[in-house]
């Protein structure tokens, strides 16, 4: 297969939100021995861990390691997905992977994220990196990035609440119990701020695999200039290249994550603070011109924002354009975003997972409605030409909306 044959593909292997569960997994990563021969982080949680892997990822690179990175989603290649040493992965690799083990991915019924983590180990496994940032899917213990033949330097549970719960759990305690699955025997967690029922869980569940628990320590004295944040941690003052306050918890996460490591992969403060400040996040509080793009698309991670966007609006108004996916929580998503904005305006987005008119049903009587996406946008700003547009609600809807900008910026 070449790239677009792979990508064809890959798209008929697509089993998102229908499958989840690793039986087939498990007995194709026997049948092949795929392992992973590199040593890496392994992180999840419902919000922050894609941040967190990436400001690990650039300290460990600031430092001079040679270091990769897996994670989703991606924007507008999968060659996103997967990057070694500032470099993602070519379209060549991934045909070349994906035709290898073809005959084996369809034996065994794999979906197309399980191929997805196959093609970042082979590919990473090819690369021999010093250290790798593993992201998983969702959950731990079913997800495909979960191996039981290897053991992470590091796990890493940034945040438990309540998402996916038809495949997770249905409570907090539940979902905290899925994420611990990545916590090894004789290993080593770090865990963010939590709530007391899913510590609990976490601590229990390290305690009976006598595996080290590490807590994110609390920042102080943050400081936002306008362009960037400024904060304390420890004895120290970093920089994060960001305009979310929510930022720095994932911040926070990457530096004491680097500090747990320090005695196996040295790094040096200087390579931390330049590392932090390397990252800029398509996505997370970015700006164009005055519309903002947030891939904000839980109800945590939706109070983080909208606690963050008063200090960007500067006394503007804030009108919010809305679009997710029809397995999010928008019971308490839309309120928490009213509360804090001038305008909503859901709209949908091409996708078959995307909420479309009938899927608001119950709120069309409160927000408006509008079918195209753009046509919303356009609309605020012509009606609003000195407020703030707030575009959220899906990172895929973001990313869309985003290539539209640079489209026009361009142009």
């Amino acid at each position: 297969m070449n790239y677009e044959e792979t990508l064809e593909f890959l798209a008929s292997r697509d089993m998102t939100m229908s499958r989840y569960e690793r039986y087939d997994w498990d007995k194709f990563v026997k049948k092949i021995g795929l392992k992973i021969k590199f040593p890496f982080i392994h992180i999840t949680g419902t919000n922050g861990k894609g941040s967190t892997a990436k400001y690990i990822y650039e300290i460990y690179r600031s430092q001079g390691y040679k270091a990769g990175i897996f994670g989703k989603p991606y924007f507008y290649k999968m060659n996103e997905m997967v990057s070694f040493d500032g470099q993602e992965i070519t379209d060549d690799a991934i045909a070349e992977i994906v035709t290898k083990y073809e005959k084996q991915i369809e034996q065994f019924d794999l979906s197309r994220f399980e191929i997805e983590v196959l093609i970042a180990f082979e590919w990473l496994n090819s690369c021999n990196p010093d250290i790798a940032i593993i992201e998983c899917g969702m959950g731990g213990d079913t997800d495909a990035t979960n191996l039981d033949s290897n053991k992470p330097l590091l796990s890493i549970i940034t945040t438990v609440s309540l998402e996916h719960t038809e495949f997770l759990g249905s409570t907090v305690t539940e979902i905290a119990m899925a994420k611990s699955g990545i916590i090894k025997n004789y290993g080593a967690v770090l865990v963010g701020k939590l709530t007391s029922d899913a510590m609990t869980t976490i601590r229990n569940d390290a305690r009976r695999k006598t595996a080290d628990v590490f807590v994110v320590d609390d920042y102080h004295h943050e400081d936002f200039d306008g362009e960037k944040f400024t904060f304390d941690y420890g004895a120290n003052r970093f920089a994060i290249n960001n305009a979310a306050h929510y930022m720095i918890n994932n911040a926070a996460m990457a530096i004491e994550a680097v500090t747990i490591l320090n005695s196996k992969l040295p790094v040096s403060l200087e390579s931390i603070k330049k590392g932090l400040m390397c990252v800029t996040l398509p996505g997370r509080m970015e700006p164009f011109g005055r519309i903002m793009l947030d891939g904000a698309h839980c109800p945590e991670a939706i109070d983080a924002l909208m606690n963050s966007i008063s200090g960007i609006a500067n006394g503007r108004k804030v009108h919010v354009v809305f679009a997710s996916f029809r397995d999010k929580n928008i019971a308490i998503e839309l309120p928490r975003i009213d509360r804090d904005s001038d305008s909503l305006t859901l709209t949908t987005f091409p996708s078959p997972r995307a909420r479309d008119e009938m899927d608001y049903f119950l709120y069309l009587a409160d927000y408006n409605y509008v079918e195209d996406y753009s046509v919303a946008i356009n609309d605020l700003q012509e009606k609003y030409p000195n407020d703030l547009i707030l575009v959220t609600g899906s990172l895929a809807f973001v990313g869309m909306v985003r290539q539209s900008l640079r489209k026009v910026k361009d142009e």
